[in-house]
C-alpha cells in the first residue's frame, strides 16, 4: 500500500502536493503516482514515465510539467478517479 492511500488520498487529491513549477524528486512523483519504485523505474525505462534530469551525481528528479502531464493523460488512473 503506498503511503498516499494509508493516508486516504488519492492520486487525483494529492496531485496538490506538487509545486507549480521545477523539480521534484522521487519520493514525491509516487505519492502522486500510485506505482512502486521499481514500477516506477521501469516504466522510466520503458518510455512510459518521463525521463529524470541528473541536478548532480547522487540527485535525480523530474520536471513537475513531465508529472502534470503525464497526469493529464488520458490513460492515466489518476484520471478515472
Amino acid at each position: 500500500m503506498n503511503d498516499h492511500t494509508q493516508r486516504g488520498m488519492t492520486p487525483a487529491h494529492s496531485v496538490q502536493l506538487l509545486p507549480e513549477t521545477g523539480y521534484v524528486r522521487l519520493p514525491t512523483v509516487l505519492r502522486v503516482i500510485p506505482v512502486s519504485k521499481s514500477t516506477w523505474w521501469a516504466g522510466v525505462k520503458a518510455g512510459r514515465f518521463p525521463q529524470p534530469h541528473k541536478l548532480a551525481p547522487r540527485v535525480t528528479a523530474w520536471l513537475v510539467r513531465d508529472i502534470r502531464a503525464l497526469i493529464d493523460q488520458p490513460s492515466h488512473p489518476a484520471r478515472i478517479l
